[in-house]
């Protein structure tokens, strides 16, 4: 029955657009295998936790693949926030969390939160792209996603053209937590699509830093070297 349905509705890989095999889901074997791994979630102290030194205290930071303008993961990061594919965020999520699952340092996760969105741009846009890969990796991990206790108060303009000092003073004030008691004491993994200069997770970071005794990691679909 499967295989006739295919014949009429074929499922396609998010990549290259072919028909995927009855063992495959969301992206084919081939492209799945040419895509950037960064492997980060292997070392406790790796370019994704790096940016961060200085600036706030975190147990990790990860992030699955490499990021690139033009690139294979831009393309497919696309095709989930702005094509409405959004297997591909949960498909990463669940991926990345059986990898994770893996390292002892991930052993110790509490709760997974994904960075929010404004409400405005949540209704625009009907889903948020980081609570996608945030539930996969929930799934995988076995662990709760919060998407209530953060919130985006200001609808900030977009990231993409800005200077790295301009991103930050476009969100150092922009989210606040509700009922900040029913995370302390609790390790959080803060959660994104992509990590750039990391100036929109600094200052979620910084807002739940301020929450007695939490422990902080972070992780990304993709994240942009410099």
């Amino acid at each position: 029955m499967e295989d006739f349905i295919a014949l009429f509705f074929p499922v396609t890989c998010a990549i290259c657009g072919k028909s995927l095999f009855k063992n495959e889901s969301v992206i084919c074997t081939a492209c799945l295998s040419h895509l950037p791994e960064t492997n980060f979630h292997k070392q406790k102290e790796n370019p994704v936790s790096r940016v961060f030194w200085g600036r706030v205290p975190l147990e990790t930071g990860t992030a699955l693949y490499f990021y690139k303008k033009g690139g294979s993961v831009q393309n497919l990061i696309h095709e989930m926030k702005y094509r409405g594919h959004k297997e591909v965020g949960t498909f990463l999520g669940r991926m990345y969390g059986a990898q994770l699952a893996e390292v002892d340092h991930y052993q110790s996760l509490e709760t997974i939160i994904p960075i929010p969105l404004h409400k405005k741009k949540l209704k625009k846009r009907g889903f948020n792209q980081a609570a996608l890969f945030g539930q996969g990796l929930a799934e995988a991990l076995n662990i709760k996603m919060d998407t209530q206790s953060v919130v985006r108060r200001v609808a900030t303009s977009t990231q993409t053209k800005k200077t790295r000092y301009k991103r930050w003073e476009n969100v150092s004030e922009i989210f606040y937590i509700d009922n900040p008691s029913a995370l302390e004491g609790k390790q959080i993994l803060l959660v994104d699509d992509v990590i750039t200069t990391g100036a929109t997770m600094e200052a979620c970071l910084q807002t739940l830093i301020k929450v007695p005794g939490v422990k902080l990691s972070v992780a990304s679909i993709a994240f942009a070297q410099h």
